[in-house]
């Protein structure tokens, strides 16, 4: 009998796994995304508990330990050791440290493309205990002083490729007394001191960790520049802690040691820098770096260095499934492809095409508390629901008023959760291990992202600014982003910095930007809807002349439409929501419309460029 009763009870836990899967049927991944998670929570938790801090530049050491001669960097014919690396960037922390006269705390703003030296100042830097201050190198002028005043860097290392840019803001930055170091040997220019040649007569002696002895988890790592509702970068603050987070989405994606990764994005924002190479370093792996972006190289690429693990945004797949196709499509080491905005119909032709690879689609802001992981592969979703990750880093989707921009509340005053199937704006609540550092030196704007008593007088809640839809099985998709800024290009755009801008044209009045869809493309492409001057015809060659000074390419809108009045809502904010959905047809508005043709300008809008433009013919 007893043995009848132990069988029956062996027999009940051989089925019990059968049984789970059939009740659900991602049963065995939701189990491994949760020992997962512990097992970085339990990590974590051990970094702050060591005396001093373990930092990701103390796992890079490790690996220096471990793995010297691993190589480390690949970009183009040249390469770096771990050990190499490690040394060159000692010899760039004791340049800095003796010419600039950096201590622990300071803040130090690069700009720099996607090089080597860019990782290697990184590495010097956080040897010495400084802030890392990364610009985005197609910022200019107005913006690019912005990004100083936000995070009051002492010291900017330039690359020499950049040497314009900084000489056009120099008298601006002399005057706040900034040291300016171009990547160089020699510089003939008051107010700019070369740096390469500074850098080679250095030691490549290890530094002391005395040195960053008071840096800890909650400490200032970087900052990272996010398009806003402000028309200018906003400098998000990335704690050791948050960069520890988010160099953690690699093993979550199923990332091996024995991996190499490329990375094209750049290194200023979250994509490249934090998933991309700190991923890569807390993995020990081998990153293959390069400048930009190439649909043509890509391949080619990934078969010359043997790559294993790619990243990507929404678009960059798209242009990869337009490329003309090839018998050698598929002859290719990639097995991992992480990132974000794949829509479903790309994510569906880039496997049929480029063979079984691994999408791991994530979710989550610069500066945001929350983000989402799809560890399961179901094509379209930007992540899945969890029952321990919601326990840890509580969230909700709210209803919310796009008219009036603003959620919607009941009558008590409280947010409404929406149900299962719903669009609703995600918010994600801020407390201990879910904190919203917010932006350096921008109270206010850092309080726009708060909502309060969303649930109960008194808590606090992060704005996504994002709206998604959570299905039955727990699957979260994205459906559009609200407020001031749009998406086009893989960049964000900020439409009050562009409108802002298309004020300083002479003809232009009033401005209102938004952004529209387009048939066959990811994201949002920018529009203007322009108010005129009294007596004023609008001036397509002087508009385009401005743009193309002032705004990087992605920003600069490429349809105009001309109004007797701008449209405001009753609490006086411009209406964009009916404009948007109105779009570029001539076809469907009286307006006077523009296209903004390359190398050409503004000219009129035509029922044929139209067409062409939503038959694929011209491609924007």
């Amino acid at each position: 009998m007893v043995a009848y009763i132990l069988y029956t009870a062996l027999a009940g836990l051989a089925l019990l796994p059968l049984f789970l899967y059939l009740r659900n049927p991602y049963f065995f991944k939701d189990l491994n995304y949760a020992i997962a998670s512990i097992k970085i929570g339990l990590r974590l938790n051990k970094f702050k508990k060591n005396k001093p801090f373990y930092s990701i530049l103390d796992c890079f050491l490790d690996q220096v330990a471990k793995q010297p001669h691993k190589k480390f960097l690949l970009f183009e014919e040249n390469s770096y050791t771990y050990s190499q690396a490690d040394k060159e960037s000692n010899k760039v922390a004791r340049a800095l440290s003796t010419h600039a006269h950096l201590k622990e705390g300071d803040t130090v703003a690069l700009l720099l493309g996607n090089e080597p030296h860019f990782v290697l100042v990184w590495l010097a830097l956080t040897k010495l205990g400084c802030i890392s201050s990364l610009l985005n190198c197609n910022i200019r002028s107005k913006s690019l002083l912005h990004c100083f005043s936000c995070c009051e860097a002492k010291v900017l290392v330039a690359g020499a490729d950049l040497r314009e840019a900084v000489e056009e803001v120099l008298p601006s930055l002399n005057q706040q007394g900034v040291r300016v170091f171009i990547l160089g040997e020699g510089c003939d220019v008051e107010g700019i001191e070369s740096l390469s040649d500074k850098i080679q007569q250095a030691s490549d002696e290890p530094l002391s960790p005395q040195l960053r002895a008071n840096v800890h988890i909650k400490s200032p790592a970087l900052y990272i520049y996010t398009s806003g509702t402000t028309g200018l970068p906003k400098a998000a603050v990335i704690n050791h802690e948050r960069l520890w987070m988010a160099s953690f989405v690699q093993l979550m994606s199923g990332v091996r040691s024995d991996d190499i990764i490329y990375v094209y994005l750049p290194l200023y924002h979250s994509s490249g820098f934090l998933m991309g190479l700190c991923g890569a370093i807390e993995r020990g792996i081998t990153v293959v770096l390069r400048r930009k972006f190439s649909a043509s190289q890509f391949w080619n690429d990934c078969r010359k260095y043997n790559v294993t693990v790619i990243q990507y945004i929404g678009e960059i797949m798209r242009y990869l499934c337009n490329t003309p196709k090839r018998d050698n499509d598929r002859d290719h080491k990639v097995r991992v492809a992480l990132g974000n905005g794949i829509r479903a119909d790309t994510w569906a032709d880039f496997l049929q095409r480029f063979g079984d690879i691994r999408i791991c689609e994530c979710y989550g802001a610069t500066e945001g508390n929350i983000g989402f992981v799809n560890y399961v592969g179901k094509v379209g979703a930007i992540g899945k629901e969890h029952f321990l990750y919601k326990m840890a880093c509580p969230y909700a989707l709210i209803r919310y008023d796009t008219e009036k921009e603003e959620p919607v509340r009941d009558s008590r005053g409280f947010c409404i959760e929406v149900p299962r199937g719903d669009t609703g704006l995600l918010v994600g609540k801020i407390g201990e291990r879910t904190p919203f550092s917010g932006y350096a030196k921008n109270t206010q704007q850092t309080e726009k992202k708060k909502v309060r008593d969303v649930f109960v007088k008194g808590d606090l809640y992060f704005n996504s600014g994002d709206l998604l839809k959570i299905d039955d099985e727990g699957f979260v998709f994205f459906q559009d982003r609200i407020g001031d800024t749009f998406r086009w290009k893989g960049e964000n755009v900020a439409t009050t910095e562009v409108a802002d801008h298309l004020l300083m044209v002479d003809c232009i009045e009033e401005a209102n930007v938004y952004g529209v869809k387009v048939p066959g493309h990811e994201g949002r492409i920018g529009m203007a809807a322009l108010k005129l001057t009294e007596n004023m015809d609008f001036d397509g060659k002087a508009t385009y002349q401005h743009v193309k000074n002032y705004l990087p390419s992605y920003a600069r809108p490429r349809f105009i439409r001309i109004q007797d009045a701008l449209v405001l809502t009753g609490t006086f904010k411009q209406m964009k929501v009916k404009l948007a959905e109105e779009g570029f047809n001539p076809a469907t508005t009286t307006d006077p419309l523009f296209y903004l043709e390359d190398n050409k300008g503004y000219v009129p809008m035509t029922q044929e460029i139209f067409d062409s433009i939503a038959e694929g013919r011209i491609r924007l």
